[in-house]
């Protein structure tokens, strides 16, 4: 075990296997967003075959287009909203995987839009689901749900995959009840088709994010703009991981179950709990490894409702997939500020994100 910028901390993990891989027709939904982008780009170097489905990206700049997204993947931009369009879409690729990443994601969004966060995240992966069921080539898929799918009584212990489902604002209300929807066609449709599981993420940072009302996006447009960042809720806890924690252990489960389909279930992917932080630390960490901006603690109350701990018990995922954090906080914060820094540099997108997987599977 070896510590320390860069380093892997925990070289006992599984890695996702390039002789698994190759040659695998691999449907990503979201590859225009931060997380499917980056998937993008390892089930490429993996040696896959690549097809993708998203609205276009939704920022400027993107990840999509600055990586290079398009050279790599078979890009279809329709909504998944579209049952019709995504039916044909799977017809026509016929994919070996399915890694259904499309959402809206962000919780203040929702509070602004939520209908369209519940017909988007519930009745489009209805879609995705109806449409999976019906291809006979699929044999794995992968729903990317969230670690705020639980119903939160702010008692501050890790969340464990049994736990009562529930949220409080429509963003972690939509996903729980993707939860009980992707139960529902596991149980009625699914047996002996496909194996159908859901992995619940924690707060992920990387290379690349430019969302809206993100910490470490936030940060990094203020600071590169020369202003002060306003930090809400710096207290709040959160169970933050590098962006290729949870892609690698999607790409796991997605090994795992193709081989033994009733591994199938939901699973929590996210830090050990005495690694989780609060977003005042991030932040901090954030701007040592920046090198310079100034930030200011709001200490207001929240407009709208934000749980204020959250923490994920990943045991479940380390016993039976052998899935376990590679990085920690503060390799995570420090390679994410890097790429940013590189990239406000010049340096290429595409290079950034292959270099920090470089970096994520060596043991050196």
């Amino acid at each position: 075990m070896v510590n320390g910028q860069g380093s892997v901390e925990n070289l006992d993990m599984r890695l996702p296997r390039p002789d698994f891989w190759k040659g695998k027709k691999i449907i990503v939904t979201g590859h225009t967003g931060f997380k499917g982008a980056w998937l993008a780009t390892w089930l490429n170097r993996l040696g896959a075959q690549v097809h993708g489905i998203s609205l276009a990206p939704e920022t400027q700049p993107n990840l999509y287009e600055t990586a290079n997204i398009a050279r790599i993947t078979d890009s279809a931009f329709c909504d998944i909203r579209n049952a019709d369009k995504i039916e044909a879409r799977l017809a026509r690729i016929e994919p070996d995987i399915v890694f259904h990443l499309a959402a809206q994601a962000l919780v203040l969004r929702s509070y602004r839009q939520p209908v369209e966060t519940f017909q988007t995240n519930v009745m489009g992966t209805a879609n995705m689901l109806d449409a999976i069921r019906h291809a006979s080539q699929t044999r794995v898929a992968i729903i990317v749900t969230t670690d705020k799918v639980y119903e939160n009584l702010e008692l501050s212990v890790p969340f464990r995959e049994e736990d009562k489902l529930g949220g409080h604002d429509p963003y972690s209300a939509s996903k729980a009840a993707t939860e009980i929807l992707v139960a529902s066609f596991r149980n009625s449709f699914f047996a002996g088709k496909a194996a159908l599981s859901t992995m619940r993420a924690g707060n992920v940072i990387g290379g690349g994010d430019w969302s809206e009302n993100r910490l470490i996006p936030d940060a990094v447009k203020a600071w590169t703009e020369g202003e002060t960042l306003v930090v809400r809720n710096p207290a709040s806890v959160r169970p933050w991981q590098h962006v290729l924690e949870p892609l690698a252990g999607y790409l796991i489960l997605a090994e795992m179950t193709w081989d033994n389909p009733a591994l199938a279930a939901a699973y929590n992917i996210g830090p050990d709990p005495d690694d989780v932080a609060t977003v005042e630390a991030v932040i901090a960490m954030a701007q040592s490894s920046f090198g310079k901006g100034e930030f200011m603690l709001s200490g207001g109350e929240p407009k709208k409702h934000e749980a204020a701990h959250l923490a994920l018990d990943n045991s479940k995922a380390r016993r039976e997939l052998n899935v376990s954090p590679r990085w920690k906080l503060a390799t995570a914060v420090h390679r994410t500020m890097a790429w940013h820094r590189q990239f406000n540099g010049g340096a290429s997108a595409s290079k950034l994100c292959n270099d920090d997987i470089d970096a994520y599977e060596s043991a050196s």
